[in-house]
């Protein structure tokens, strides 16, 4: 049994309510009461954390974890074998845990690879954090989540089985997902801007494909979410039934209508915006000028799409793509929020109740409440007055394991 003594204790980030002097008790993984003032018993180990300020350990919605972009990242895809980028993976998981991050949601990776990188990070093989994976996204024949840019034969050998056309077509490779092992169904609506082609922003699927895509997941008990830039793609993806859009840059007030209307999760991604800008513009640009281009056009956008859609009442999820910035920085995510508009305690609970809900997992994870996993973190100073505290997370407990100090 571990005593974990809090001078500050954020329970229930739903409530908002800071509570001093508590005890918290953690027995096979998980929180099972609270106690008033500072407590122990005999053979128990006491985690002492009176100065600290402890909160439930954070959730990103949306990372990649087998890889992170660089000059070579093209390369890499197509010399990598999935074994590989597992290994990575391996070291990104450890660097993500240790800033904090106890659950990720990844989306979109070589599926042997994440699959079981997630896998042996749940059976404590490998130190990372808990993972909620879609393997393989969902795309179009030569949209964002096909091969793009290499020769043709080196495309059709590295192309996923998750490339579809067509209604049916699409339903085969959610199902194939599903088959392979995916918690999540993951597709991408529009074009990107890191696929190495000018295919622009826009819708890619049809609707007929969007519609059978989402009722073959919701069918067989998977949430769908898109990868979605141009309004167009938005607003199709919510009105097929999609469960949540990731990026959103081109949402407009029809998308905020619908998000509100179906009770649909937004993961603005804003650190991506940031990167892919910030690249583009500097003197060691190493993207492709169709990357550059839509870098340029798409990541200044994002800041005020993640202010309306919060002005307008829409349920956001923290996620960064982290894998697109650098893994163990997602925390900067929290002040490029507060700059959209979120207060600090929003923020914070956009990657803690809120993403818990989001992944289905809100009895589990998100508060420090008894019966749910003792994943919690602490700080010093106070998140809720200055969320940039949060960049440097000095405690972490994953299921009742202390990994950091």
């Amino acid at each position: 049994m571990t005593f974990v003594q809090a001078g500050r204790v954020l329970v229930d980030p739903a409530s908002g309510k800071i509570e001093t002097a508590k005890t918290l008790v953690v027995q096979d993984g998980k929180v099972t009461r609270i106690a008033d003032g500072y407590v122990s018993e005999p053979g128990g180990v006491v985690v002492d954390l009176k100065d600290s300020f402890v909160l439930p350990g954070l959730i990103d919605s949306h990372v990649h974890l087998t890889g992170e972009q660089n000059p070579n990242a093209r390369l890499e895809g197509v010399t990598q074998s999935s074994a590989v980028q597992a290994m990575v993976g391996a070291r990104y998981a450890r660097r993500t845990l240790m800033a904090g991050f106890t659950t990720v949601a990844d989306l979109g990776a070589d599926s042997q690879a994440i699959f079981a990188l997630r896998e042996a990070t749940a059976k404590g093989d490998v130190v990372g954090p808990r993972i909620v994976a879609s393997g393989d996204a969902i795309s179009v024949h030569g949209g964002h989540g096909d091969v793009n840019g290499y020769r043709e034969d080196v495309m059709h050998v590295l192309r996923p089985g998750s490339v579809c056309s067509g209604p049916d077509d699409c339903r085969r490779a959610v199902r194939e997902q599903v088959w392979k092992g995916a918690d999540v169904i993951k597709i991408t609506a529009t074009g990107g801007v890191l696929s190495n082609t000018a295919a622009g922003l826009g819708q890619q699927f049809s609707d007929e494909e969007l519609a059978a895509i989402v009722d073959a997941a919701h069918r067989m008990g998977r949430k769908v979410t898109a990868h979605a830039h141009g309004g167009d793609g938005v607003n199709a993806f919510l009105k097929a039934g999609g469960d949540s859009i990731e990026h959103g840059t081109y949402l407009d007030a029809t998308s905020i209508g619908l998000f509100k209307k179906s009770g649909a999760y937004l993961v603005p991604t804003l650190m991506a915006g940031d990167f892919v800008a910030r690249i583009a513009a500097s003197p060691g640009n190493f993207f492709t000028p169709s990357q550059s281009a839509k870098a340029l056009e798409a990541g200044p956008r994002m800041l005020d799409m993640a202010r309306r859609a919060h002005a307008g009442g829409v349920k956001i999820a923290f996620g960064t793509d982290t894998g697109v910035s650098a893994h163990g920085d997602n925390a900067r995510e929290f002040a490029l929020l507060v700059k959209a508009g979120l207060t600090p305690l929003e923020a914070v609970q956009s990657a803690t109740v809120v993403a818990a809900e989001h992944l289905g997992l809100g009895a589990q994870i998100g508060a420090l409440t008894p019966g749910r996993a003792a994943d919690l973190i602490a700080v010093q100073g106070d998140p809720l007055s200055d969320v940039t505290v949060l960049e440097k997370v000095g405690f972490v407990m994953k299921a009742g394991v202390v990994h950091k100090p």
